[in-house]
């Protein structure tokens, strides 16, 4: 429909509507101008819908010219979302009314307006312009800082050994057949230092630099025995002398290895620096003392034994004989003899008639479970005893416990005593000071006063940080089992944590425990808990 008068121009993207009376013109409406507009090829423009509506009403009712804005040309909108730790961009484009398109230079323009100047990647933002429009498309992301690696060190040549007891998924440390000593010779590679690394800077897509946090260094162990740094190679550490590698912390030591057929009349009695191993038996009434591993090939009968780290014995440990280490003993059997371990005591048959005491674990019949049994005698362990057979319907009372670290429970009370005293003493200072600070002081004596009351604070705070370490220790015993994997055949006189029972009943495969209410039970092989009477 033609309507004189109408006519659209447009200026700078803004498109208007002339009007000049003309008598006889056909009423205008909405529907009119707008089919004006896509006839003028304006069709795509957004429609300013108040400014239409006014020219309508003017259309209809004025009698003089006049000139409106209807509509105008808009650009695809471009909007930039920036997250809040600045580590990715996001871009939207919306649709063009009329006017531009977004374009390559368009979108970057938009996210150097927003700051962003890092991470853009040129493929994604050319196919969102060839897209439009599109919603949130991830452009730009920053790079994280690569924290650096800490200094590592790593073993060459020979496997050093290890006095760390190595506890498993269950608990229970890991026990393994200790072969023959592997022995180093002088010049020898044992470890390789890696230093730490610096690690890598990152940025934020708004060219921000991220610094990587450094990775802590470490040396070589100082005082290092029977090992030096190559003079070729700081960061390789080998052996001045021959012997058996142990590691260390940060480190290899190389100790001295004594090895003698047997320990008899013959030889005397033997206290070393370092780890001895006797091919053959000890005999009755001889002693060997090491720093380090002792290893007998045979028997022990009736001998001494102690050793900072591991005692090894082939064969048994019989007739009153004595063996302790600071981490673990392990024998073939005992027989009426004394077994002292820091961490593991592992017999691979049975224990008859003798006492074994162990800081954490006692593990009876590792190779022979069909015969392996604890009969007579004493066993103690803080953590767990595991053992096929407990007891003998034939023989002997066999008392056990587990649960009890008579060592920890001393300490700990001589602990708490100690406490007392430094909290009294540290509460008399507290009132002195607050005496002299309140009354005065003529003999200038608060400086030293309040310096003897801050020194007791820090005393009973190091006090109370023991204290809770032990804590920690006593409560780990409280989850302490004893465990059968064939069952009870004897009367046993069992000790869990405080509680004492006797146990006259056959029991088959499962385990002694303290429920949470702290009441002892058997778990059997099923898992299900029964009640055990004291």
């Amino acid at each position: 429909m033609d309507f004189p008068g109408l006519s659209l121009t447009e200026a700078d993207g803004q498109i208007f509507l002339r009007g000049q009376p003309a008598p006889g013109r056909a009423p205008v409406d909405e529907a009119a101008l707008r089919a004006l507009l896509s006839a003028a090829g304006y069709g795509d423009c957004l429609v300013l819908d108040e400014m239409l509506a006014a020219a309508v009403q003017d259309c209809n009712v004025k009698t003089s010219p006049f000139v409106l804005q209807v509509a105008e040309r808009r650009d695809a909108p471009i909007v930039v979302l920036v997250d809040g730790d600045e580590m990715q961009a996001w871009v939207s484009v919306g649709a063009a009314q009329g006017g531009r398109l977004a374009d390559f230079e368009r979108v970057l323009q938009a996210l150097r307006e927003h700051g962003v100047i890092a991470g853009v990647d040129s493929a994604l933002v050319d196919s969102l312009c060839a897209q439009q429009p599109v919603e949130r498309v991830l452009v730009a992301q920053g790079v994280p800082a690569q924290d650096g690696i800490d200094a590592r060190f790593e073993e060459l040549g020979a496997q050093a050994a290890s006095r760390a007891p190595k506890v498993n998924a269950d608990g229970m440390i890991d026990y393994r057949e200790h072969g023959a000593i592997s022995l180093v010779e002088p010049g020898q590679a044992l470890m390789r230092r890696h230093p730490a690394t610096p690690g890598v800077p990152g940025f934020t897509v708004r060219g921000a630099e991220l610094a990587p946090k450094p990775g802590q260094d470490a040396p070589f162990a100082a005082g290092l025995v029977g090992a030096a740094t190559s003079a070729n190679d700081p960061n390789v550490l080998q052996s001045t002398t021959a012997g058996l590698p142990v590691r260390v912390p940060c480190g290899v030591n190389v100790e001295p290895v004594l090895q003698v057929a047997e320990v008899n009349l013959a030889t005397g009695n033997i206290y070393f620096d370092g780890t001895v191993r006797v091919a053959g038996d000890v005999i009755q009434g001889m002693k060997v003392q090491a720093t380090g591993d002792i290893e007998v090939g045979g028997v022990v009968e009736g001998a001494q034994l102690e050793a900072g780290g591991h005692v090894i014995v082939r064969g048994g440990i019989i007739a009153g004989a004595f063996a302790k280490a600071g981490c673990t003993v392990a024998a073939r059997f005992v027989e009426s003899s004394t077994v002292d371990a820091g961490n593991l005591i592992a017999v691979d048959d049975m224990v008859l008639e003798s006492t074994l005491v162990s800081r954490d674990q006692i593990l009876i019949g590792l190779k022979a479970p069909q015969r392996g049994k604890l009969v007579g005698g004493k066993a103690q362990a803080q953590k767990w005893i595991r053992v096929p057979y407990l007891g003998s319907d034939k023989g002997g009372l066999t008392h056990v416990a587990v649960g009890v670290n008579p060592e920890l429970e001393l300490r700990y009370k001589l602990l708490a005593e100690r406490m007392a005293q430094e909290k009294e003493n540290e509460t008399k200072l507290d009132k002195l000071v607050q005496q002299l600070t309140k009354l005065g002081d003529p003999k200038g004596m608060l400086p030293k006063v309040r310096a003897a009351w801050q020194m007791a604070i820090k005393q009973w705070g190091a006090s109370m940080v023991e204290r809770n370490e032990i804590d920690a220790l006593l409560k780990q015993a409280r989850t302490a089992r004893l465990e059968l994997t064939q069952g009870l055949l004897g009367e046993v006189a069992l000790q869990l944590g405080p509680l004492q029972l006797r146990l006259r009943q056959r029991y088959g495969v499962g385990a002694f425990s303290v429920d949470p209410d702290g009441a002892p039970i058997f778990t059997d092989a099923a898992g299900k808990a029964y009640p055990v009477k004291p």
